[in-house]
């Protein structure tokens, strides 16, 4: 790993997936990754049989880990955490990582399916609605016809039983699928990865929310302007505005606030190891 840029706000864990590069913002550990990067490190470790998950993360979930300990170490316990919103893609790039940028969830969940078509990747689609995995897997498979769809299920929105998680935990090791993509939204799909990362065999897992409902064409997408100019948050706020303007009256200044903190070094965010809370 190379020496962290003069001023970078690295931390080191003592993790064995420390060799990869990141950042620390507000305490949790940013993979500094592309797309592409990111789709390679992927297909490495389903290659090798690793079982990792990845957490796409946005600010709003960097903010949410501010108070939830349980959810800051899920995300630092995952293999990437990729820089799903430009906030946190600037925040790599002023620690040095100039090759950094937006690892976005429903791209990435492209790019390794057609990074995978060559390798024999089988895919399991774990999240939404019975009608929104039927468009998802007709419209993936339509634009990637040699893609491997192993299976699906929509689990049931209120909270699993142990047995529910055992039956699904079954259902997707009897598939026999190599990549688990989890639409279950946030923070929902993050915890849920790290709980069942054990219990399942396919070697990687990926949360990827809106994702399954952006490609099953029940959702419009920020055109890709608006996403790199980091205000993709105002035209999702505009689509949705009763569901979303708590969560950004919030998030906003929020970010902004305690980032600032953390450059000028008047507040830390240490990074907690998988086995501590951070102090």
């Amino acid at each position: 790993m190379k020496k962290p840029p003069a001023g970078s706000s690295q931390t080191q864990v003592p993790d064995p997936k420390s060799f990869l590069e990141w950042t620390n913002v507000l305490g949790v550990r940013v993979s500094a990754v592309n797309l592409k990067s990111a789709t390679e490190l992927i297909q490495a470790a389903v290659a090798d049989g690793k079982k990792e998950y990845v957490c796409v993360r946005d600010a709003h979930g960097v903010v949410r880990c501010q108070t939830d300990a349980e959810l800051r170490s899920v995300h630092n316990r995952a293999f990437l955490v990729t820089p799903d919103g430009m906030p946190l893609v600037w925040a790599l790039k002023h620690a040095g990582h100039s090759q950094s940028s937006r690892v976005y969830g429903p791209d990435l969940m492209l790019s390794v399916f057609e990074a995978g078509r060559s390798k024999g990747f089988r895919h399991f689609l774990y999240g939404a609605t019975p009608n929104t995995l039927e468009l998802l897997q007709a419209r993936l498979l339509k634009r990637f016809p040699e893609a491997q769809v192993a299976g699906s299920c929509a689990p049931p929105f209120h909270e699993l039983s142990p047995q529910d998680e055992a039956d699904f935990a079954d259902r997707i090791n009897r598939s026999g699928a190599d990549i688990v993509w989890v639409g279950i939204g946030s923070p929902k799909q993050e915890l849920w990865m790290a709980r069942m990362r054990d219990r399942l065999e396919a070697p990687m897992l990926i949360g990827v929310g809106a994702a399954f409902d952006f490609h099953a064409g029940l959702k419009r997408q920020a055109p890709r302007m608006i996403q790199r100019s980091g205000f993709e948050w105002a035209f999702r706020l505009l689509c949705e505005p009763r569901r979303l303007w708590r969560r950004y009256a919030l998030v906003v200044p929020t970010f902004i606030s305690l980032t600032a903190l953390q450059r000028l070094g008047f507040r830390q965010f240490p990074i907690e190891d998988s086995g501590s809370s951070a102090s």
